[in-house]
């Protein structure tokens, strides 16, 4: 059977730049734009659809675009992003750019944009920089421009996202280094991890505290409610990826939280936990089960379980139950030491679905 392909969207950077774009060439004196090409920040041009452009009084246009994830819709899918343009008296003004009405504003270091700016990125404002003199260009005309980006709801929208522990407050951040959304890409998830490091590294934490969800980090935060809120990072499935980020940017101590099925994946050495790159496999928790001396009676309750759910259920009742988790235990540790490398403290932390720590296991490092 043919796998049907996904479609990918844009960023809200590509967004906001195709606004820009279709704002300047409507004020230029074209006819109402429907569809303007701008260029992406990795090279390459794309082609996004205008919702609406209008002239307002005072020689001011306005133009609103749609963002689309694609197949890979995140909270910003379909955020309604509204870009006001007009003219500068001084020439040497160039291009200004600034946020408004629910586009976040930084409040702490760490991030790549300085405290008290709008949240937007690099990449987008390179890319809406770069729409607006093309439709200068296109228009024959030399101007300056002030430009203000601004997100339908966006206050609402930012909510949902980690930008209230990032420290952007008042709205979402524009973004996107690729200027499009490849579907179901890990890159952005990376970024907001590798950004979550980079807040708590700028506010001279040396614990991270990494979880595999919002449940087990809630209870996580619950023990160490001494550790600041930034120091909290949700890295679901990218085991390797997060040890090795938090040990390149110096942090001294890194705390794990999660549950058994991804400690088990862990312990099999791979890199990446979720389903789509790695199997659980239960025959070989089953063996280890027998190294730490289980019965093979149920050592193949084991192997055969549904779940690994199921599975740490047989090893509770066992009488050698911190044995076989010791050795699970030490087999992820192992692969955490892997990736993190030798001079970082990692502790894990087990949990069981309602919060209680089935195991707590320490790696000291060679400082």
């Amino acid at each position: 059977m043919k796998r049907e392909r996904l479609r990918e969207g844009f960023t809200t950077g590509s967004t906001a730049a195709a606004g820009a774009k279709a704002a300047v060439l409507l004020l230029s004196g074209q006819a109402c734009v429907r569809e303007v090409e701008i260029a992406l920040p990795i090279g390459g041009r794309l082609k996004v659809p205008v919702e609406s452009v209008e002239i307002l009084p005072g020689e001011i246009a306005r133009a609103t675009v749609i963002k689309d994830g694609g197949d890979d819709p995140d909270v910003t899918h379909k955020a309604q992003i509204i870009v006001t343009v007009k003219w500068i008296e001084n020439i040497k003004a160039g291009i200004i750019i600034e946020g408004g009405k629910g586009v976040g504003r930084v409040t702490r270091l760490g991030l790549p944009v300085a405290i008290g700016k709008a949240a937007i990125n690099p990449a987008p404002l390179w890319q809406i920089e770069a729409a607006v003199k093309e439709g200068l260009q296109q228009c024959g005309i030399k101007k300056s421009v002030s430009v203000l980006i601004e997100v339908d709801n966006g206050e609402q929208i930012a909510k949902k996202t980690l930008n209230p522990r990032l420290g952007i407050i008042g709205g979402i951040s524009i973004l996107g280094t690729r200027g499009t959304v490849k579907p179901f890409s890990n890159d952005a998830y990376k970024d907001t991890i590798t950004i979550s490091m980079d807040v708590a590294k700028a506010s001279n934490a040396n614990v991270i505290s990494l979880s595999t969800g919002g449940k087990s980090e809630r209870y996580l935060r619950q023990i160490k409610t001494e550790l600041p809120e930034n120091s909290f990072i949700q890295v679901a499935d990218f085991f390797a990826f997060s040890l090795k980020a938090a040990a390149k940017r110096g942090f001294t101590e890194i705390n794990y939280s999660c549950f058994f099925g991804k400690l088990v994946k862990m312990a099999q050495g791979f890199s990446n936990t979720h389903a789509k790159y790695c199997r659980m496999n239960l025959e070989k928790l089953s063996q280890w089960c027998i190294d730490a001396g289980m019965n093979k009676s149920s050592a193949l309750a084991v192997a055969t379980a549904n779940t690994s759910i199921e599975a740490l259920h047989i090893i509770n009742l066992d009488s050698l139950k911190n044995e076989i988790l010791d050795i699970v235990a030490n087999k992820a540790m192992a692969s955490a030491r892997k990736f993190a490398g030798p001079n970082i403290d990692i502790t894990y932390y087990l949990f069981d679905f309602e919060g209680s720590i089935v195991m707590q296991k320490q790696s000291k490092g060679n400082f």
